[in-house]
């Protein structure tokens, strides 16, 4: 019979910390096994030492480098491969011989845990038990007595060696945070909480519950003296609001506004200058996650990102830190007064929120102005605007307004042409619009505009296949006069 492989977690490094059933598996099993550096130290045993038994076999598993070079053909990573290849292999002859085998690991196993190389190793071959402990993160919640997370806030937690123009992106648009591995990275995740705007509410903890355990703001701690076991912590800031001192309410600054910017279909490439200029200028960003995450980081300035199906939410939150005084960004793709967030702002402020507050609105190239850009000029004369998501209007009236433009001649440029859950909208559509154009009529089909799925294809309204459309294209169907010869299609300026 082969022995059982345990993945035991031990805490944060408070031996107190440990669970009951950790130290019952470290006192019976027959080999304890831990990593450490060539000078032979390990944490995790001297954590554990409180419950090792005489007579235990110990493995060291020693690591060849930690943060010095190597002269290891495959680099760094070909030295470590080769150190838990040969690592599993002298835990698999301990298997083999039927002892069993506790490898300790700092915090918990599958949290960013040295066993989990071991557990993919040698998993699918012997019994395999994980044993969860305490997270580092958990400890040093504990340690500065501030909840983590509350309520419907969203706690984040990161590698330190992120890019720190990533780390920032996602610390602002986040409630809570943990940031893990520092040592090295310390100053790119300084960095990285002041260009999100949160370097005043972090806080840095270094060994959590051990004797040696030191708490700082993060903005006043030296990187020459981080130490690798060490995270910076973004802890509830809806605790936090609660716990500051008591003052009157402030009267409403002068100055708040919300601007509603558009992005353009695509990348920087399609950012005018006056909204890039609004985006620079903004203290808050407020709009759907991957809308904010087109905007440029700057230092100090506060995202709000959110899901696709809340504008109103969204159009309140910016009104309401407008309302403070603020200046808020609201974004939407292509032009926010096309099927956006300049309508969904304005319906809140005719509600009754954000009294005072200026709005305005700052145009963006659209979907359609991009899509026809790259065929010709297929919107040279008259011509329609129209989604087909019955999700916000009726299906009824959809259909009225497409047999109105397609017996008036218009060109339509359709927006929403399908989904995942709306997949027969579009062939109606179809069939609507050929009771008044020729099947020969041009339509072109316009996916991801400016972006890295850029595809753009011409057919007919006979030959539109509405199975290879979905929610990212867009779709130009010509007039009775719309041409498309040679790749190039366009509408007559004359009738």
């Amino acid at each position: 019979m082969t022995g059982t492989l345990y993945g035991v977690g031990l805490g944060p490094g408070d031996p107190e910390l440990m669970t009951v059933k950790a130290a019952r598996l470290i006192s019976e099993a027959a080999v304890i096994a831990y990593h450490c550096a060539r000078h032979g130290r390990s944490i995790a045993r001297s954590v554990a030492e409180p419950y090792l038994r005489e007579g235990q076999i110990e493995e060291k598993l020693v690591y060849p480098v930690t943060t010095e070079t190597t002269d290891h053909p495959g680099g760094y990573e070909g030295a470590i491969a080769d150190f838990y290849e040969l690592s599993a292999k002298r835990l698999a002859e301990h298997l083999d011989a039927g002892r069993d085998v506790v490898l300790l690991c700092e915090g918990d196993p599958f949290f960013y845990g040295s066993y989990m190389y071991m557990h993919e190793r040698l998993a699918g071959r012997f019994q395999a038990v994980v044993v969860p402990g305490v997270t580092s993160v958990s400890a040093a919640a504990s340690v500065i007595g501030r909840p983590l997370v509350q309520r419907d806030e969203v706690l984040t937690v990161l590698p330190g060696t992120l890019p720190a123009p990533e780390l920032a992106r996602r610390l602002a648009d986040t409630d809570a945070a943990a940031v893990l591995k520092l040592g090295r990275t310390f100053s790119s995740v300084r960095e990285a909480f002041a260009e999100a705007g949160k370097l005043d509410d972090a806080v840095y903890v270094e060994r959590a519950t051990w004797g040696q355990q030191r708490i700082e703001p993060l903005a006043s701690v030296d990187p020459s003296t981080v130490p690798y076991f060490s995270l910076a912590l973004l802890p509830s800031p809806a605790y936090a609001s609660r716990q500051s001192p008591a003052s009157p309410a402030p009267a409403p600054a002068a100055g708040g506004e919300v601007v509603v910017v558009g992005l353009g279909p695509a990348g920087p490439e399609w950012l005018t200058p006056e909204a890039a200029s609004e985006l620079s200028a903004a203290e808050h960003i407020v709009g759907y996650g991957p809308y904010v995450a087109r905007v440029p980081q700057k230092a100090g300035q506060q995202r709000h990102a959110s899901g696709n199906r809340v504008e109103a939410d969204r159009a309140r939150e910016a009104l309401s830190l407008a309302a403070s005084g603020a200046r808020v960004a609201v974004v939407s793709s292509g032009d926010p007064g096309v099927f956006a967030m300049a309508s969904a702002v304005l319906e809140q402020v005719s509600a009754g929120h954000g009294s005072g507050v200026r709005v305005r609105i700052v145009p963006g190239v659209t979907a359609a102005q991009a899509a026809a850009s790259r065929v010709g000029a297929p919107l040279g004369h008259d011509y329609c605007v129209l989604s087909l998501s019955d999700r916000l209007k009726p299906w009824e009236i959809i259909e009225k307004r497409l047999d109105a433009a397609g017996a008036a001649d218009l060109v339509l440029a359709l927006y929403n042409p399908a989904s995942r859950t709306r997949t027969t909208q579009l062939a109606d559509a179809r069939a609507v619009l050929l009771r008044h154009r020729a099947a020969s009529t041009p339509v072109v089909v316009a996916r991801d505009v400016g972006g890295p799925e850029e595809d753009i294809r011409i057919t007919t309204l006979g030959e539109l296949d509405p199975s290879t459309v979905d929610m990212r294209c867009l779709l130009i169907v010509g007039s009775s006069k719309t041409r498309s010869e040679n790749g190039i299609v366009w509408t007559p300026r004359s009738y």
